[in-house]
């Protein structure tokens, strides 16, 4: 097969990388917290944690779980925000040999009982804001060791305070009865009384369950192994290492933790260079989020395009300093050319899409970060990495933007399956080969373009139409904010495009928008609907759900 990406590889970037080395993640790890023993690791709202302070807290961790009579191979559930725990507990659960369920906090009831269930935790370590919904399920589940956690816990005196704001004047904290739980510091403090039993995994071992994010159906269970995490921190390193010098990079980590692309990027990732990762607890809070920036002088962020958007739109951003950010790398969802070329603009620093998910580890391919980066485009593949684009015949289409097909993938970073779905696993991995539901094709020089997902696809009267396309020619309105397409059911045409909009300006009408559409866009793509909304439905990650604009 051809790989004319090669060719065009970055300098000092490696055709391959050799995840063998390291049999287990804990054995990358262990020689982290050893080179970086005094570097800082993780900030928290004022507090910093050194690799050698998470080294220690997590092996207590580790110890005080295999005195709860956890045995390696069993699940947890890890459903927390971006906290100094965190970290703590995914390294002290990886060093009992626990397999990680990395659970959004925001789940309703319903949600966690089919995460809970569906991976058979035995424990959940989780923020005393979402108690209430636990104690609504957790007879129906397997769960015995409930360890509880607060905001502020590991920060002190501050903390009290932190707690005080949280759970009584913002009211954040619903009333709950769980019998039989610890605290964190509790289980910290107990578990320097315990040691770590010792126990067997290689590479092929499963040690997450990362659930899709279940945007298009029932959420499943990624199964991610050691060698599938060690690859993609390996491939991330190798393709960023133009602008991660060791020890001296600073994340800025606004995505929570439990979701892939932190977990993996930003939490996994970059502890290989000594990064330290500035936890920010509430994205959303754009105000708070912009003084930590200002405080902490970040050399590379991480978001999705609606965070990098809301930024760019508030009156405080463009007034912090740049001078030390190198990178920027979107995922999660596209990046609008839009977008992209505004915060160019405003930071100096280019805005570098990339392109993976959950049954990746996540990353499959980057842009480089250099001024070869392609705009409007998701990259090349990470090394040890194939893509190509397949028909519906699973014929492989040769490039050009007229040879639109499946993004399908191989590499060492592909999830093992599902869990307990081979049936699924059969579906979504042919013959080695990931296939991803995301339609796209190939440039002659082996840069991939996403055109859309496939199950996204508007079809009138027999024409595909995809909505990003609409999106990114929507946000070039000076004032629309956000927007989302869909298509909506047609006698006609089979189906129409409707399109929902966050307006930036109010004076914004349904004629302006058509009329900007006419003008971009060929006569069938042009929406048919317009609706104004105040806010679209998004994912804890900022991800707009179209399929939630759908259902209703």
């Amino acid at each position: 097969m051809e790989k004319p990406w090669l060719q065009h590889y970055p300098a000092g970037v490696p055709v391959n990388i050799e995840p063998a080395q390291y049999p287990r993640l804990l054995d990358m790890l262990e020689e982290c917290f050893k080179k970086y023993n005094d570097l800082p690791a993780f900030v928290f709202m004022g507090k910093t944690m050194t690799f050698g302070e998470v080294d220690k807290l997590s092996n207590q961790f580790a110890a005080y779980l295999h005195s709860r009579g956890l045995e390696p191979g069993d699940r947890i559930a890890l459903m927390m925000p971006n906290t100094m725990q965190y970290p703590i507990a995914l390294f002290g659960c990886l060093r009992a040999g626990l397999i990680l369920v990395n659970t959004n906090p925001l789940y309703t009831p319903r949600e966690m009982k089919h995460q809970f269930t569906d991976s058979g935790a035995k424990a959940v370590i989780i923020a005393e804001n979402f108690a209430y919904n636990l104690q609504q399920i957790i007879g129906e589940t397997e769960i015995k060791t409930v360890i509880l956690t607060s905001v502020g816990e590991m920060l002190g005196l501050k903390g009290v305070i932190v707690n005080f704001v949280v759970r009584h004047i913002r009211k954040m904290v619903p009333k709950f009865s769980l019998p039989n739980t610890v605290s964190f510091k509790e289980a910290l403090r107990q578990g320097k009384k315990f040691t770590i039993k010792p126990f067997q995994t290689g590479p092929d071992d499963t040690i997450a369950l990362q659930y899709t994010g279940g945007t298009t159906g029932v959420s499943k269970g990624a199964m991610l192994t050691n060698r599938n995490l060690v690859a993609n921190m390996l491939q991330i390193k190798a393709w960023l290492s133009p602008v991660l010098a060791e020890g001296e990079v600073v994340a800025l980590c606004p995505l929570p933790l439990y979701h892939i692309f932190a977990f993996t990027v930003n939490c996994l990732a970059f502890m290989l260079c000594g990064g330290k990762n500035i936890l920010i607890v509430n994205a959303r809070d754009l105000p708070a989020l912009i003084k930590e920036w200002r405080t902490h002088q970040p050399s590379i962020v991480t978001g999705v395009n609606t965070l990098f958007n809301g930024l760019l739109n508030h009156p405080q951003f463009s007034t912090l300093d740049f001078s030390n950010l190198k990178a920027t790398v979107g995922g999660g969802m596209a990046v609008q050319r839009a977008v992209a070329e505004r915060w160019q603009q405003v930071t100096g620093c280019q805005l570098t899409e990339g392109y993976g998910m959950t049954e990746s580890s996540p990353v499959l391919t980057v842009n480089p970060v250099n001024d070869t980066m392609r705009l409007g485009t998701i990259g090349m593949p990470v090394p040890s990495t194939d893509l190509r684009i397949a028909d519906e015949q699973g014929n492989v289409l040769p490039p050009g933007p007229e040879n639109v097909g499946e993004i399908q993938a191989k590499g060492p970073q592909v999830m093992k399956g599902y869990w307990q779905r081979p049936e699924a696993t059969a579906d979504t991995i042919k013959d080695g080969w990931l296939c991803t539901g995301d339609m796209g094709f190939m440039h002659p020089d082996g840069f991939f373009q996403i055109v859309d997902r496939k199950k996204d696809m508007i079809l009138v009267s027999g024409f595909n139409v995809y909505p990003n396309e609409i999106e990114d020619v929507l946000a070039l309105h000076p004032k629309v904010l956000e927007s989302a397409a869909l298509g909506l059911p047609d006698e006609k045409s089979g189906e129409v495009v409707q399109v929902f909009i966050v307006k930036k300006d109010p004076s914004l009408t349904e004629e302006e928008v058509i009329a900007h559409c006419r003008a971009n866009l060929t006569g069938y793509k042009v929406p048919k609907k317009v609706q104004f909304r105040t806010e679209l439905p998004k994912t804890n990650v900022g991800k707009i759900l179209r399929r939630e604009l759908r259902d209703k």
